[in-house]
């Protein structure tokens, strides 16, 4: 039997993975001539975006690995018939951990007391906990069960909405209620604070409209750790120009944002730059994710995670 052949993108991946028996690792970044004509695996780089993948376009490619949970715009470069598994356990700690701390931020004010700081000021103010809040996870799958297992210890009320309502267990085995979508406004009329985590789709697009915000309470906190666009960025800017709601964003749109655009002068708002899943947990996660693909493909399994293209 021949030897796997994986394409892997950096230096870094390829120390991280090693050796493994069967497989040959082969450096490419999907730039330039391809250095095999067939490959059972196909890692693309990280942050290197949807179009590299086109140029797989004529070779014998087994999978795609993506390195990221979300797939959107995926479709338009792949080559038919190439299937597709995207990095579910890889991202879903990471992103839930800074969902946490920017709730949390933003409760107790943190970035305040940081601009106090550099000021030399001692601003001793009032803020919100997030103890006793009324919490809305908004999308239920692996990011939203990973922040739910984080909130849960400081003692807050969650309720969760997903595409279609069901009984589902949560990471901590307890089967807990979750509602459909179509349950938005009312549960956002409930909700002090809520996490946005549903992929982006055609469904999802703009879900955070004009409507969904006004149904939001005076001072609620809306934390999106999902893509930019399944909020209305020029409705979230009314909101919280308005003074009414306040934001905590880990995506936005556009991205980059640009420097001069309003969402950055808007008051009780906390960006950081797309990077839930960029922590120290990502490359370890991402390589046991990428050895048990390799093993299933060794053993004549499915590999696990397919989005798209066959099997998916």
């Amino acid at each position: 039997m021949s030897d796997l052949v994986v394409s892997l993108p950096d230096e870094e991946l390829m120390a991280a993975m090693g050796e493994i028996p069967g497989v040959e690792f082969v450096l490419w970044d999907l730039k330039g001539p391809a250095p095999r004509e067939r490959f059972d695996i196909v890692v693309p780089a990280y942050l290197g975006g949807n179009k590299p993948v086109a140029n797989l376009a004529g070779l014998e490619v087994g999978l795609v690995q993506w390195q990221s949970i979300g797939y959107n715009g995926m479709a338009k470069y792949l080559p038919e018939g190439v299937p597709l598994a995207n990095a579910a356990t890889v991202h879903e700690s990471g992103t839930a951990e800074l969902a946490l701390a920017l709730a949390l931020a933003a409760q107790r004010g943190i970035p305040d007391f940081v601009r106090a700081g550099d000021q030399g000021r001692w601003d001793s103010r009032f803020h919100p906990s997030l103890a006793d809040r009324r919490v809305l996870l908004v999308g239920y799958g692996g990011v939203s069960k990973a922040i739910e297992a984080r909130v849960a210890p400081f003692e807050v009320e969650v309720a969760r909405l997903a595409r279609s309502a069901r009984e589902e267990r949560n990471l901590a085995g307890e089967t807990v209620e979750v509602r459909g979508l179509d349950e938005l406004h009312a549960r956002l009329a409930e909700a002090e604070v809520v996490f946005v985590a549903v992929p982006l789709t055609d469904e999802t697009t703009g879900l955070i409209d004009a409507a969904a915000l006004a149904a939001m309470p005076d001072g609620a906190l809306l934390v999106n750790v999902a893509r930019g666009p399944v909020v209305d960025t020029d409705a979230l800017v009314a909101e919280l120009e308005a003074g009414r709601l306040r934001a905590a964003l880990d995506v936005t749109d556009p991205e980059p944002l640009p420097e001069d655009h309003p969402l950055w002068r808007c008051p009780n708002t906390l960006i950081s730059p797309h990077i839930g899943g960029d922590s120290g947990a990502m490359m370890p996660r991402m390589t046991r994710l990428l050895r048990r693909q390799i093993a299933h493909l060794q053993a004549g399994e499915p590999p696990e995670n397919l989005v798209l293209g066959p099997g998916a």
